[in-house]
């Protein structure tokens, strides 16, 4: 299965976090078949003097979605994050790692929500991942990414 994830990173050595962060996706999710260029973007959604380093990697994984999901919030503890956001409200974090898509998966669960909710309004997100996969739609607003993307975030 292909599974696209997105990834960011406001406190420490960022880009070291972020590829620490793809080295261990690989070797315990999937093999990354694609990554994106860092993105430096600012904090959306809260305020913080930190910038993110932001990026999207596709990989390539036998796994089912809830032991991606377990894997990749077990390599954001082992990378110092402390704390998932919780209702709604964010913050500082050496490293958050989203489940973007899963091929044309649509999966509503307490735990876990792909296509990621607010994907399509994050230009953080679209811009790397449309740089790597462009052409991949969105299976519930049956835009591809690129479309996404041009389109831009409302202002």
């Amino acid at each position: 299965m292909q599974v696209y994830l997105g990834l960011g990173s406001n406190m420490g050595s960022r880009e070291e976090t972020l590829q620490a962060a793809i080295q261990l996706i690989n070797e315990r999710i999937g093999k990354v078949v694609s990554r994106s260029a860092f993105y430096d973007t600012t904090p959306e959604g809260f305020q913080s003097e930190h910038r993110f380093l932001n990026a999207a990697c596709g990989v390539e994984t036998p796994l089912s979605p809830l032991d991606i999901l377990d894997r990749t919030e077990a390599i954001e503890k082992e990378l110092g994050r402390m704390s998932k956001s919780s209702a709604g409200i964010y913050h500082d974090r050496t490293i958050d790692i989203d489940i973007l898509l899963m091929e044309n998966q649509i999966i509503e669960s307490e735990r876990l929500t792909v296509p990621h909710p607010l994907m399509h309004e994050r230009d953080f997100v679209l811009k790397p991942l449309s740089e790597i996969a462009p052409e991949t739609v969105h299976p519930v607003l049956g835009k591809s990414v690129k479309e996404l993307a041009e389109a831009g975030k409302p202002t």
